[in-house]
């Protein structure tokens, strides 16, 4: 994943996470890490809700719920998957330049 790929990952985690607080996507008006940090906290919280969305979804499958189907069901899995991974990555992706970062010389 190249500098560019992450970078519109991150841009796609902003939009996501405006969305789901219900505020306009745009610019971040706090900069810095604490910006940083309060968008992937807050992408954190949304896979968080999709994985437990999921998992209620299945649940109610295996009792029989009729108002459940099997497509909802595995269309909220794969979205709490995917979801997971692209945090996954994106946390990868700091540590390297973390350590990058830590393995420049002085």
């Amino acid at each position: 994943m190249k500098t560019n790929d992450v970078n519109q990952l991150l841009a796609q985690m902003r939009v996501l996470t405006a969305q789901a607080q219900g505020m306009p996507a745009g610019p971040e008006k706090t900069g810095g890490t604490e910006g940083f940090s309060g968008i992937f906290k807050a992408s954190l919280n949304q896979v968080n809700g999709l994985q437990k969305d999921a998992a209620h979804k299945a649940e109610s499958f295996e009792r029989g719920d009729p108002n459940v189907a099997i497509g909802e069901v595995m269309l909220a899995m794969q979205k709490a998957n995917l979801s997971f991974q692209a945090v996954t990555q994106v946390r990868n992706r700091l540590i390297t330049a973390y350590q990058e970062v830590m393995n420049m010389p002085i």
